[in-house]
């Protein structure tokens, strides 16, 4: 099947027909070679509206289905491993478009289940299979480990003892752990937490709606970790590209990124094509890309307080000094011509 005849499925949307389009649609797509951004998108607009009336049957057998597919879209495999295991064990054991991140989330929320399925991928995480492990046997230790030897007691056995201090702690002890490797995981990649973006879109969002740039700006750059300017030079243009790399960068979902742009930009969206269009391209940048730009906006602010170290901190002092000896030396102030 070709591209055009996945674009076909997609244009006959009939209403009543939900099942029978979620499969086509499915089975149509996974189906192309190399699937464009575009058509991963146009996959998701029409399979995620279409899930709560879908049965457990059609979603089984779409898991299944794109847990074979190279280019599958992350959205749809993300909200099909929410199911239960029944159902997403396909993508759980073999889905690319599954990180370790992501991994370590659906563990913490869904527990044991899901983690025995992870555990049956192919070049799992040493990490992840040993706290999965701890998990499923919490009473691979039974007493805890004298003093003497604790510095040698490995990481995961120090986790199975000390969850005998009480029944289940085990298993609480593993998610623990697991959502610790959540926040630190990408620090080495990208200094934004996308983790922590609970907060962070809270705050963009309250000082967007304040009208006030400044404090929208200043909110900008305490989450970006840039300096002010260079955060105001982002909502400087006319039009919100840099914005929008800047909430791509921070991981935001399409539509806390619509609200926030929104408000900073509102003459831009006075049609729906303008939504559209803003939504079309906030899910074809990449997020590499925007990370990218994200650390030419931090190496900017860095050069700036390297070229203003310099000068600002010998201003200073010839301040401090002026100031020193003029508090010293009253009379040599009224005879300075």
């Amino acid at each position: 099947m070709s591209s055009a005849d996945f674009r076909q499925i997609a244009i006959r949307a009939e209403p009543g027909k939900a099942e029978r389009l979620f499969r086509a649609t499915v089975s149509a797509f996974c189906s192309l070679t190399r699937p464009s951004r575009r058509e991963i998108a146009q996959l998701e607009d029409l399979t995620l509206p279409l899930f709560a009336d879908v049965p457990i049957e059609s979603r089984r057998y779409v898991a299944a289905a794109l847990s074979e597919c190279e280019y599958a879209p992350a959205a749809l495999v993300r909200r099909l491993c929410e199911e239960p295991v029944d159902v997403a064990a396909p993508l759980l054991i073999r889905s690319r478009a599954l990180s370790d991140i992501d991994l370590i989330a659906l563990i913490g929320r869904h527990g044991l289940p899901h983690a025995r399925a992870i555990a049956r991928r192919k070049d799992l995480n040493p990490t992840i299979a040993h706290l999965i492990r701890a998990l499923e046997k919490p009473t691979l230790v039974s007493v805890r480990q004298p003093e003497a030897n604790a510095k040698m007691v490995p990481e995961s056995a120090e986790v199975v003892a000390d969850s005998q201090q009480a029944p289940g702690a085990a298993a609480e002890t593993a998610r623990r752990r697991l959502r610790s490797m959540m926040r630190d995981a990408e620090s080495g990649g990208a200094a934004i937490n996308p983790f922590a973006g609970a907060n962070t879109y809270v705050k963009l969002r309250e000082t967007a709606l304040t009208g006030n740039a400044a404090f929208f700006q200043t909110a900008l750059a305490d989450a970006l970790e840039i300096d002010f300017s260079t955060a105001r030079s982002l909502t400087a243009h006319q039009s919100y590209t840099s914005l929008l790399a800047a909430l791509r960068a921070l991981d935001l979902g399409e539509e806390r990124a619509f609200l926030i742009t929104a408000a900073v930009y509102p003459t831009e969206f006075s049609h729906p094509q303008a939504i559209r269009i803003f939504l079309d391209r906030y899910r074809l940048l990449h997020r590499d890309a925007a990370l990218d730009r994200l650390r030419g906006w931090k190496a900017e602010t860095l050069s700036k307080a390297i070229r203003n170290a310099g000068p600002i901190a010998a201003n200073a002092d010839v301040r401090k000094a002026d100031s020193d000896n003029s508090a010293a030396s009253p009379k040599a102030r009224r005879v300075r011509p």
